[in-house]
């Protein structure tokens, strides 16, 4: 019989690493990488701001930055470009990438399945179909139709939720089967809203039809300080949210049976969850519209290049997909399109599509 003792002996072989050692550099690795994607997003935002079809050197950004803030005197031009055109544009983009990324990634860690984005359950469908009527039949323009996408996002969340509200709600097993009822309920609302969107297309004049695309495929096309101000105020509010619920999140990833027997409140937890993820994926798009695949994108994407879960990198993530796609959409495609600027949501449709069926070949090998 072996002893307590040289069990413990074999145990610890000189040179083997314990958990406590492997998690150490695996926190460290992700750390590592986080950071390196946060110093891309600052190389990506300068890049937006000083290249383009107007380009800045960067004294003369500061020149203008300091003579903006200080009333001095400004250089014709540029003056303006920098800073009614591609700071603001460059600011909403970052922080629109940051709310996307997060909903989408606290959607898919909550219900465990890659395909729960704002994209895929309807959510961006119903602040598309709420700024459309607010366009179509009432005539807003502005903050007002930012608003009615607001509260088309919020409204759809809530039906989604409810009527799968019965296993999400309960600490069992039968919450990943409503998790699935939601991600359904989702795709079919989204259809119906879909078809709501067309119907009202087509019966709005050509050119409120063409206002209407632009939105539709997102856009940071209108991006100015007033809409930058309410959307950094609502990240205020928003990302402490995230961080409180990042605990309870993480230990609801072992399920919801596991979760309750450590004392979490699976039915409460899951609610804030819902909350602040619609809340987030609403603000980012009554900021720019229904910018698509971001959210999606960004969670695996993080995922695969930090090797676990991240919500920081997640949202990292998301901005450099943002930031990235509009430089392409308002600098280079124009080189191609004969001048033709593209809404940022029609280069991030153009990477999600090929990305989600990527996903699903992949899912099916793994089943297999």
């Amino acid at each position: 019989m072996i002893s307590p003792v040289a069990l413990s002996v074999t145990a610890a072989k000189p040179g083997s690493k314990g958990p406590k050692v492997i998690g150490q550099r695996r926190g460290r690795l992700l750390l590592n990488r986080t950071a390196i994607l946060a110093a891309a997003v600052v190389i990506l935002f300068a890049v937006s701001i000083l290249l383009g079809s107007y380009t800045v050197t960067v004294p003369d950004f500061f020149k203008i930055l300091f003579a903006h803030l200080t009333g001095g005197e400004k250089i014709p031009g540029a003056s303006f470009i920098v800073m009614e055109n591609k700071l603001p544009r460059a600011v909403i983009g970052t922080m629109i990438g940051l709310a996307f990324g997060l909903a989408g990634a606290l959607f898919q860690t909550m219900l465990r399945n890659p395909l729960a984005s704002p994209d895929i359950i309807g959510i961006s469908y119903g602040a598309s179909a709420a700024a459309v009527v607010s366009i179509v039949v009432f005539g807003a323009t502005g903050a007002a139709v930012s608003g009615a996408a607001l509260g088309g996002a919020l409204g759809v969340a809530a039906i989604i939720y409810a009527i799968s509200s019965g296993g999400v709600m309960r600490g069992t097993n039968r919450g990943d089967a409503a998790g699935n009822r939601l991600i359904l309920a989702g795709v079919g609302i989204a259809a119906a809203l879909h078809a709501v969107v067309n119907f009202l297309m087509t019966r709005a004049d050509i050119r409120t039809a063409a206002d209407i695309l632009v939105w539709l495929n997102g856009s940071l096309n209108s991006a100015n300080w007033d809409r930058a101000g309410v959307l950094a105020l609502s990240l205020a509010v928003l990302i402490p949210a995230v961080v409180a619920i990042a605990g309870p999140l993480r230990i609801l990833e072992l399920g919801p049976d596991a979760a309750a027997g450590l004392g979490i409140r699976v039915g409460a937890t899951r609610l804030a969850l819902v909350i602040v993820a619609v809340s987030l994926a609403a603000v980012a798009t009554a900021a720019a519209g229904p910018v698509s695949f971001v959210a999606f994108l960004a969670g695996p994407i993080a995922r695969r290049f930090t090797g676990k879960a991240s919500l920081p990198a997640s949202a990292l993530v998301g901005a450099l997909i943002v930031l990235a796609a509009d430089y392409v959409a308002a600098n280079l495609a124009p080189l191609l399109l004969d001048g033709t600027a593209l809404p940022v949501g029609v280069i991030t449709g153009a990477l999600g599509a090929p990305f989600l069926l990527w996903l699903l070949v992949t899912a099916n090998r793994k089943d297999a």
